[in-house]
């Protein structure tokens, strides 16, 4: 069967529900929005919110993807950078216990968290102290780490480190992987544009983008981005929230709907699409198969908090599978 390496900010997610936005108004923090923060604001988000009993789980979003293949019997690999702290051993424990190959590089630096603060209606406030996480370099990734592995999926939120990426696909593409990226929220996109299309024309096979990242991409509206998007790599996905996702491959222009179910916080649904997709291509499947199998898992990791499906939703999924 094909193998899976991804790349991404190797973090540790605190996840936090809140009953009112009162905290978020307290910590100046806009409600929706994602704050890169330094330790000690980090620290000060963690203590005020320490009574509301949070959730913590390894994350980042090309390890919420990976964890998702995973699940899915796939054999699957992560290269990142964390702290020689309490929550690097956790992250790389985490990984192990998924079965996935870790490929941790260290750093004197503590490792990152991501602080989510989930809102009554399910929206998603987050300060991010990426630590070491951030210090993965393009020295750190060797051709020897893409040995046996069909597919490299990375993470939007590394572009802004344009060697350590392009050095990175440039390698996988050398060793014969197709490689998949999912895009960062729109203003990383927007901050990073050019080089972001050097990189998709040149070397992305897979895109993934939600609506505002793909009209940040192309200055177009879904169905526009879609085509644009197609005409520069293999696979083009575009997720239109309730509306499901656009995709095309081949000539062959798709909408799959999403799975009817109410939502409690959307942390991880865009990453657990590109697992559900990824599965759906290490498999063969029909691009509307892999699509659908992207709204499955997107629309089962919504139910409970944080970017990790239940035991319950993973039994729902295998019975589909089934």
């Amino acid at each position: 069967m094909k193998k899976i390496i991804g790349m991404g900010n190797a973090l540790v997610d605190i996840m936090t529900k809140l009953p009112n936005d009162s905290i978020l108004t307290e910590l100046n923090l806009p409600k929706g929005s994602m704050q890169l923060v330094d330790t000690g604001f980090s620290k000060r988000v963690v203590d005020n919110t320490a009574h509301l009993n949070p959730i913590i789980t390894s994350g980042g979003s090309a390890a919420n993807t990976i964890h998702g293949l995973a699940q899915l019997g796939i054999q699957t690999a992560f290269i990142g950078k964390v702290g020689t702290d309490d929550l690097g051993n956790f992250f790389k424990n985490d990984l192990i216990e998924a079965g996935i190959q870790p490929y941790l590089l260290q750093s004197a630096t503590p490792s990152g968290k991501a602080i989510a603060l989930v809102s009554p209606d399910s929206e998603r406030t987050f300060a991010t102290f990426l630590g070491a996480a951030v210090e993965l370099t393009a020295s750190d990734i060797n051709e020897s780490m893409f040995n046996g592995y069909e597919f490299f999926h990375i993470e939007g939120y590394l572009v802004q480190n344009h060697q350590l990426i392009e050095s990175a696909v440039k390698l996988a593409k050398q060793k014969g992987l197709k490689v998949s990226l999912d895009l960062a929220s729109f203003n990383v996109v927007a901050e990073n544009l050019d080089f972001l299309k050097s990189m998709v024309a040149n070397y992305v096979d897979i895109l993934f983008a939600n609506e505002e990242e793909a009209r940040a991409f192309s200055g177009l509206d879904a169905e526009g981005a879609l085509e644009m998007i197609a005409g520069m790599c293999e696979y083009a996905i575009v997720k239109i929230g309730k509306q499901g996702s656009l995709l095309k491959h081949n000539g062959q222009t798709l909408r799959v709907g999403i799975i009817g179910i109410d939502a409690v916080d959307t942390t991880g649904a865009g990453d657990l699409y590109a697992s559900g997709f990824l599965y759906g291509l290490v498999h063969n499947m029909s691009l509307k198969e892999c699509g659908t199998m992207g709204a499955l898992l997107s629309g089962k990791v919504i139910e409970n908090l944080g970017a990790k499906i239940s035991d319950e939703g993973w039994q729902f999924i295998r019975k589909q599978l089934a």
